[in-house]
């Protein structure tokens, strides 16, 4: 009988478990809702990296302090987008670019260089039409808005940084990013410290996150913004 029952499990069919794949690209498609506002792609919160190919940049001198800037350069995305997600090929867009740029000469000829800040949406043109979706009045209009925003941005009293890490004394303020604010609590802080902009902070679930600065100095800017809005 044992052998028997041994024999019998042998010829038993196995049993096999299908697992749902996750559909990406849906989740990327489908609407959803950011206040009144409704829209697709990405969702609020997450982020493309790119790497930039080797660009062409040219500036030419207006003032003591003003340049006139242009800037073409391929980039391409750090691992795949989901199959079948994202506008098609031949979609076009222009956005309007608020940004920090930190420069350092390192010899004769070179220069490192850094830039943060926001870009804002003023139109896209869909790869089957020939016209963008926002007339060039419309587009002014929207980037004056912008700009005001931007400027009561500016102008409202920033949050007050002054701590010590690592034995080095910092002092600074940040500027909360106004449409991050939500019942008196800003999740993307812009920072100056030592009178050097060194980015924006965010808040994100596993924390607070800043590009191209060391953690334990991110964590204690985190911790000077926390004491503010607690």
């Amino acid at each position: 009988m044992a052998i028997t029952a041994i024999k019998e499990k042998k010829t038993k069919a196995p049993v096999t478990i299908k697992m749902a794949k996750k559909d990406l690209a849906a989740g990327y498609n489908r609407y959803k809702k950011f206040g009144k506002t409704q829209y697709t792609g990405m969702q609020i919160g997450r982020g493309h990296h790119w790497h930039y190919d080797e660009g062409d940049w040219k500036e030419t001198k207006i003032t003591p302090d003003l340049w006139e800037i242009s800037y073409a350069v391929n980039k391409r995305r750090v691992g795949h987008a989901p199959e079948n997600s994202g506008v098609p090929v031949g979609t076009e867009y222009q956005w309007y670019i608020i940004s920090h740029q930190h420069v350092k000469k390192l010899n004769a000829n070179d220069y490192a260089t850094e830039m943060t800040g926001l870009k804002f949406k003023l139109a896209h043109k869909r790869a089957d039409k020939d016209a963008w979706n926002a007339k060039a009045p419309t587009q002014r209009k929207h980037l004056v808005q912008f700009l005001k925003d931007f400027i009561a941005q500016l102008e409202k009293e920033p949050i007050p940084l002054e701590f010590e890490y690592e034995g080095k004394a910092y002092k600074g303020e940040g500027i909360p990013i106004s449409e991050t604010c939500t019942a008196d609590v800003c999740y993307e802080v812009d920072i100056t410290l030592n009178d050097e902009n060194l980015g924006i902070i965010r808040c994100a679930k596993s924390g607070w996150k800043m590009d191209r600065v060391e953690q334990g100095l991110i964590d204690a800017i985190g911790n000077e913004i926390f004491l503010y809005f607690e």
